[in-house]
């Protein structure tokens, strides 16, 4: 597996900018190769929606067949071609279809953030109180150049992929469990 795919095609956006889809990513960037069943189990998702889904991001090279996994001929197994997905929406502009597409895209892994944090708050009563006090929600205001907001997101997305190099390397470990960083800022007019 590579470390990041870079995206700038826009049918390829476009394929990323469905839900499931992300979730199927997510999945096996998260767990490893997994089964169509497996991940139809994991996403409460139909197996034909996940074929078709895998499919789509096959075509695009986001995931890969992983035979080697399987213990017979009707096993299929799926895997990751990548650790991260890497797009720049500043070089998506100047074409309408890039740029729309990359808009699709963004609304949909934003809407998924959401969708995630309240599911995390809806689960967090059963959670371990250590883990309630590791988890923060929270934003800041800051005064900023363009040249500000742009160190500002290199140092932070360098901090995030430091942790999570760390994090990979321990991931089997007993006391460990995958924690979603989400992190974005933007300059408000």
């Amino acid at each position: 597996m590579t470390d990041a795919i870079r995206v700038n095609d826009p049918s390829a956006l476009r394929a990323l900018a469905h839900p499931l889809r992300l979730k199927i990513i997510g999945e096996l960037r998260t767990r490893g190769a997994m089964t169509v069943g497996q991940l139809a189990a994991a996403l409460s998702a139909a197996p034909g929606s996940v074929s078709y889904h895998l499919a789509t991001l096959a075509t695009h090279g986001f995931v890969a067949p992983a035979p080697d996994l399987a213990r017979d001929g009707r096993e299929r197994w799926w895997r990751a071609t990548a650790d991260t997905t890497h797009y720049v929406p500043a070089e998506l502009q100047e074409d309408q279809e890039q740029r729309e597409a990359s808009w699709a895209f963004r609304r949909t892994i934003v809407q998924s953030y959401e969708a995630e944090l309240l599911e995390h708050l809806d689960r967090e009563d059963g959670d371990a109180p250590e883990w309630i006090e590791a988890a923060t929600l929270g934003d800041i205001i800051s005064w900023l150049t363009a040249d500000e907001a742009d160190e500002l997101r290199r140092e932070v997305e360098e901090l995030a992929a430091r942790w999570s190099r760390r994090g990979y390397e321990r991931r089997d470990d007993a006391d460990v469990r995958p924690v979603r960083f989400i992190y974005a800022s933007f300059g408000r007019r």
